[in-house]
């Protein structure tokens, strides 16, 4: 698993403090020490240190490498409910109503990456995605010149019967059920960028259709087209294809020949869905038939690292998110320093 194996070490090589809310769930916890033990993050739970001692007894973990913050007796708190507060009060949230909402450890948690006390923050094992991308959205915000939250899932194919070997970003998969064509090129702008932080990769964009390079005529097409258009009118020189079925995306050979034009060249490690369903389809299919490994999903178009996870997510699951977190919050430092 190269791709996946260069996540684990640039996340070892900068840890960054990573901030999880669930701690009463023994998966969370495993995850969290296990990320803490291999130094991937500097890890923060957000929780009653009862709470952390009572699940760790109950499932024989060491926590001690884990940093117990809770709201209840922080110091942080009083200030994070300001922070919040400010944030929220021309949406009608009342001082009281911070000062009750900052004691939830999900919202405790983002208002720390918010105010710096964080690097990113990973919550859903126990709280559902709705919960999770509303909080992310209200405390953390879009990045700049991003209107649309979507997800991906990063596809690992390393197994000896996999044709195509290494990484790829699936997305979105998992929250924009239906995106129009401008959706739908911010979606897969997004994915770019991810391809390029979590691969290594220039990101080789395939806009995935029925229709190859117009072979059917359809509206669900012409919205296909259209967002990749987009695209290219914003990154001039990128490489994607328009509207391409799956296999022209992947082989090369079937590329050649159906459109030889290609810039992705069935080469794609970028695979855009035209809505939710196809997307959740397609990563399911890959993982439970093709034997890939799925980690996600994953956030993107906020302003800072916040990511889901799956309530039937596995320790491992959430270690690796730990260290895509890690390593988006580095690729967020360079941005914000290039920027400054």
């Amino acid at each position: 698993m190269k791709a996946l194996n260069q996540i684990l070490l640039s996340a070892k090589q900068s840890p960054r403090r990573i901030v999880l809310c669930e701690a009463d769930d023994e998966r969370v916890l495993r995850g969290a020490a296990k990320a803490a033990e291999a130094g991937i993050a500097r890890v923060i739970m957000v929780a009653a240190a009862d709470t952390i001692a009572a699940t760790a007894a109950r499932c024989g973990v060491d926590a001690s490498p884990i940093e117990v913050v809770d709201p209840a007796s922080s110091p942080l708190t009083k200030s994070l409910a300001q922070a919040l507060h400010a944030l929220r009060e021309g949406k009608g949230m009342t001082r009281e109503q911070a000062d009750a909402s900052v004691l939830e450890p999900l919202c405790f948690a983002n208002m720390m990456v918010r105010e710096g006390y964080a690097d990113g923050s990973v919550a859903g094992a126990v709280n559902t995605t709705a919960d999770v991308v509303r909080s992310a959205i209200q405390i953390l915000g879009l990045a700049p010149g991003t209107t649309l939250v979507s997800s991906f899932f990063l596809m690992m194919m390393c197994k000896p019967f996999h044709n195509l070997k290494g990484g790829m970003i699936f997305s979105d998969c998992g929250l924009v059920i239906d995106p129009d064509a401008t959706e739908l090129a911010q979606i897969a702008l997004a994915a770019a960028d991810s391809a390029e932080v979590l691969l290594g990769e220039e990101p080789r964009i395939a806009m995935l259709s029925f229709s190859t390079s117009g072979s059917a005529r359809h509206e669900h097409v012409d919205k296909v087209r259209s967002a990749a258009q987009d695209v290219k009118r914003q990154r001039p020189g990128i490489a994607i294809d328009e509207d391409v079925q799956l296999d022209a995306a992947i082989v090369a050979d079937i590329a050649e020949r159906k459109l030889p034009d290609s810039k992705v060249k069935g080469k794609a490690n970028v695979l855009i869905f035209p809505t939710l369903e196809a997307g959740n389809i397609g990563y399911k299919l890959a993982e439970r038939i093709g034997g890939a490994e799925a980690i996600g999903p994953l956030l993107q178009g906020l302003n800072k690292p916040a990511n889901d996870l799956s309530r039937g997510c596995s320790v491992d699951d959430i270690y690796h998110v730990i260290a895509v977190t890690t390593v988006q919050a580095q690729a967020a430092e360079q941005r914000a320093g290039a920027v400054a």
